[in-house]
């Protein structure tokens, strides 16, 4: 079975908006998978409740992860089995240092998976490893000693986020749209850095609005999104053709179906 496996999903907002409507995905090990689908097709909705965002229902289907239904978990439980999401836009956590906040996430995650029993990283190992993952993503050490996103720019922020990745080496990393906002140079970075990450122990799910980081993460699939459903799939070619002719097509059959119905 994949690492990851969606079954029928449906999702909601608090006030009963349906915005995924039925998506079936397998995502493995070792896979880099791309959802592509335009502005306000739920993309986000389909990342935020991967994750267990409170915020979204989920009112039918099923959540598998490495074989185990955690569709009723929380966000914490499912970080601590390996989940990990990078945002579209990073929150600020004022009086809440780099360091402070990975010593603490890394340590959550080792309890957990320590049978609940205390396992702190020694500090020299954090250290060590946090630095040589800072220089790899030239992430500028000072702002290690510095609240998190606080004042940070766009490029600071996602390079941060990849940054968390590398620390927690999650099972698998869903990026919400983490080119949204970068230039040429830190979006190479930040590819580079969740390419190298991908492996047997890690996989993907690139979600995006648009084709360019892909130039630099090369995907096994591809997923066109609209109106909360997987309308597409096809290899890397599929998101040059996306990037040529644009979603319009897809949208065009999708309404045509959806009038048929």
């Amino acid at each position: 079975m994949a690492l990851l496996k969606l079954e029928n999903l449906h999702v909601s907002l608090e006030d009963g908006t349906e915005i995924v409507k039925g998506v079936d995905l397998e995502v493995d090990s070792n896979e880099v998978h791309a959802v592509m689908g335009p502005n306000g097709s739920g993309k986000s909705t389909l990342a935020y409740a991967l994750m267990g965002h409170p915020g979204y229902e989920i009112t039918d289907g099923r959540i598998l992860f490495d074989g185990d239904d955690v569709t009723e978990l929380g966000a914490d439980e499912r970080a601590q089995r390996g989940l990990f999401l990078a945002f579209q836009y990073p929150h600020a956590i004022p009086g809440v240092t780099v360091t402070s906040f990975l010593r603490s996430a890394i340590n959550a995650v080792r309890k957990a998976r320590n049978g609940d029993v205390a396992d702190p990283i020694p500090i020299p190992q954090f250290r060590k490893e946090l630095l040589a993952q800072m220089d790899r993503l030239r992430v500028s050490r000072e702002l290690a000693s510095r609240y998190l996103n606080d004042g940070f720019s766009g490029g600071e922020k996602k390079r941060v986020e990849i940054l968390q990745m590398a620390m927690l080496k999650p099972r698998l990393a869903v990026l919400d749209e983490t080119d949204s906002g970068l230039d040429i140079d830190a979006l190479r970075i930040v590819a580079k850095g969740v390419q190298e990450l991908v492996g047997p122990e890690m996989g993907a799910l690139v979600i995006t609005h648009y084709q360019r980081i892909l130039d630099y993460i090369t995907p096994d699939r591809v997923h066109v999104f609209v109106d909360g459903r997987i309308v597409e799939e096809g290899g890397p070619e599929l998101a040059k053709q996306l990037e040529a002719e644009g979603y319009d097509p897809f949208m065009t059959a999708t309404a045509t179906v959806g009038g048929e119905a």
